[in-house]
Formats: C-alpha cells, sequence, structure tokens
C-alpha cells in the first residue's frame, strides 16, 4: 500500500439556537477539526468536536498530531483496526484526536473496498430505530417553540436545573411524543429519587447522566427508585468504564468522540451486551461526517441520538438523510457522505 498523506482543519460551525444544558453551559458555535486521510487517490474524513468539559481544544487537537505525523504519513495503510493500534500508541491520552483518525481510516478504508463502513460488521442493517431531536434549556416559550418547529416522534430534553419537572410539565401538555431526558449530571442523589418518581408514568423513554459522574454508589442506589432505564453519559468515556457501570445503570451512552472512535466503540458495545447492559450512542454535535459514522451502528444500538447536524445553522457535507426521526443513508462507500468543500 502506498503511504497515507494527512491534513487537517479548524472549523467554527453555528448553532440555529443557542445551545444550553446544565450548569449554565452555553454555546453559540461548535468548534470542529477535521481530518482527510489519505492512499493513492482515495481520501476518508473524520472530525471530533471541541468540548470543554473534557478540556480539548482543537488547537491541542491539531498540536498533538503535528508531533506524530511523520509516523502517521509513514505508515502502510491497510485496515482501520491495525491504525488504531499506530494512534493509541501516539496519542494515549487524545480520545478526541483518535475518534477523528479512526473515523477517517473506517471511511478510507470503506471507500478502498467499495462497501459501507457497516457492512464489514456482519450485521442485519435494516433498523427503524429514531433518533431524538434535543431541546436544550431554555425557557418554556423558547422551548415549546424550538418543539413546535421541529415536529418530532421523539424528543431528547435537557434537564438539571430548578423547576425543571415543572416545566417538564408543562411541555407534556403539548405533545405526547416520548421524552428522552439528559441531566448531565445535575441532581443530587435527593432530588433525582424524587423526581424520578414523579415522572414515572409520563412517557419517559430513559435517562441520561442523573447525577455527577463519580457518584457510583448513589447511581446504584437510585436504580431501586425507578422503572425508567438509566443511562450513564459522562460516567462511561471510555472501554474501561463499561466494566464500573455495570450493576450501576441500565444501560450507557457511547459517544465516539469520548471513546476514541468507531473501532473501540465496537468493542464497547460488545462487552456492554455481554453485561446485559442496554446501548446507546450519542452526538456531540458532530456535522453529518461524524453523525454518519454513528448512523453505521443503528442496528446495534437501544437508542440514538444523533441530531447534530439539525442542531447546526450549516453542515460540511450531504449524503445522511433524516426524515422525521428515521435516518437514512446514501448507500456510498464508507460512511456515505460527500464534503461540500473537499480539503
Amino acid at each position: 500500500m502506498c503511504n497515507t498523506k494527512l491534513r487537517s482543519r479548524k472549523l467554527s460551525l453555528p448553532f440555529k439556537h443557542p445551545f444550553t444544558i446544565s450548569g449554565g453551559r452555553t454555546k453559540t458555535h461548535q468548534p470542529l477539526f477535521q481530518l482527510a486521510l489519505s492512499v493513492g487517490g482515495l481520501t476518508g474524513y473524520g472530525e471530533a468536536p471541541e468540548i470543554s468539559y473534557y478540556g480539548i481544544s482543537v488547537e491541542q487537537m491539531e498540536a498533538d498530531l503535528q508531533k506524530y505525523l511523520p509516523e502517521i504519513e509513514n505508515h502502510h495503510f491497510s485496515h482501520p483496526e491495525k491504525f488504531e493500534k499506530l494512534i493509541q500508541t501516539c496519542f494515549p491520552e487524545n480520545s478526541f484526536l483518535r475518534c477523528a483518525l479512526d473515523m477517517a481510516a473506517w471511511d478510507l478504508y470503506g471507500k478502498m473496498q467499495q462497501k459501507p463502513v457497516h457492512s464489514f460488521w456482519d450485521i442485519d442493517y435494516s433498523s427503524i430505530l429514531l433518533t431524538d431531536f434535543t431541546i436544550g434549556i431554555a425557557s418554556l416559550p423558547e422551548m415549546l417553540a424550538r418543539i413546535n418547529e421541529n415536529p418530532w416522534p421523539v424528543y431528547k430534553i435537557k434537564l438539571g436545573f430548578e423547576n425543571d419537572v415543572q416545566l417538564l410539565s408543562q411541555l407534556r401538555e403539548k405533545t405526547n411524543v416520548p421524552f428522552r431526558l439528559d441531566v448531565n449530571g445535575g441532581w443530587t442523589f435527593a432530588e433525582a429519587r424524587e423526581k424520578l418518581q414523579m415522572l414515572g408514568g409520563r412517557g419517559i423513554e430513559m435517562v441520561e447522566q442523573a447525577l455527577p459522574k463519580t457518584a457510583f454508589t448513589e447511581a446504584k442506589a437510585l436504580m431501586a427508585y425507578t422503572q425508567i432505564p438509566l443511562f450513564a453519559d459522562e460516567s462511561c468515556v471510555s472501554e474501561q468504564d463499561v466494566l464500573r457501570c455495570s450493576g450501576h445503570f441500565h444501560g450507557i451512552n457511547i459517544k465516539l468522540t469520548k471513546c476514541g472512535g468507531i473501532t473501540p466503540a465496537l468493542r464497547m458495545i460488545k462487552q456492554a451486551r455481554k453485561l446485559g447492559m442496554q446501548v446507546m450512542m450519542g452526538s456531540m454535535n458532530e456535522s453529518s461526517i461524524g453523525s454518519a459514522a454513528i448512523a453505521q451502528f443503528l442496528p446495534q444500538l437501544d437508542f440514538v441520538d444523533m441530531d447534530g447536524p439539525l442542531l447546526l445553522a450549516s453542515d460540511t457535507a450531504k449524503g445522511l438523510i433524516y426524515d422525521k426521526g428515521r435516518v437514512i443513508l446514501s448507500g456510498m462507500p464508507g460512511l456515505g457522505v460527500e464534503l461540500f468543500e473537499p480539503f
């Protein structure tokens, strides 16, 4: 095989509306780091968003990449799993950069083999799993306006603020579609126990990260107070966290950026299933490149949150179609997307 060539770029994509989660964390733009991995005349693309909560900026991803660029470009690319071993060695502390590289490797490999990425995994890709649409924290009129603006079969509602369940009750009066709740660690144990009991019978499909990420003892105790499935998000970052979450949550939310990409996510799903846990895959406001990577996993998931392109005012690629919650892939090789402006 020819040596690889690697290019990168930094972007900042605006949100349609300011995006707020618990703790008052608000964003108007999503910084992204994108990579183009080429062998011969074929190029695979990958990306990772900057998330301040995890302390990895696009500048850090760029700086780390430059340190090992010669090693990567001297690599004789043959398969993403072999490539992952290289990037694990080069970037053990930067899962965000590994994610972008691993994603680009799978896109490239799919194009080399002229197959969609999911076709390599021996799965029946006929899932009708629906992605939710996220309603960030805002005033009641603003949240209702987002719902009216985006009629959807299931919504993800951000909670974790004073009187949040009361506001949720007002939203419930306006729509009877299922809700998925994301607290981002914003409740104490006492609050979570009380609020989960109040939420029973209100069409809640699941709750993400009700408690702070390190509150494992309390998370395990909380499971006794509700029939609503409780999922780990911030408590489950990498492969090493899956076993730790077993018995403390009903399921885990895997995010490609956090765990280091497609290859480790495959291992996490396998491990979670062996432990009898449900699996969700979530987005971190990626464009259609990162969202198309998530879409490859749909038949392997119980829930999916991949609405990043819907929340952004501009995108970087085409080929991923959203039809009122249903996600449709283009069928093209690799991730199945084409960049508007290749680089």
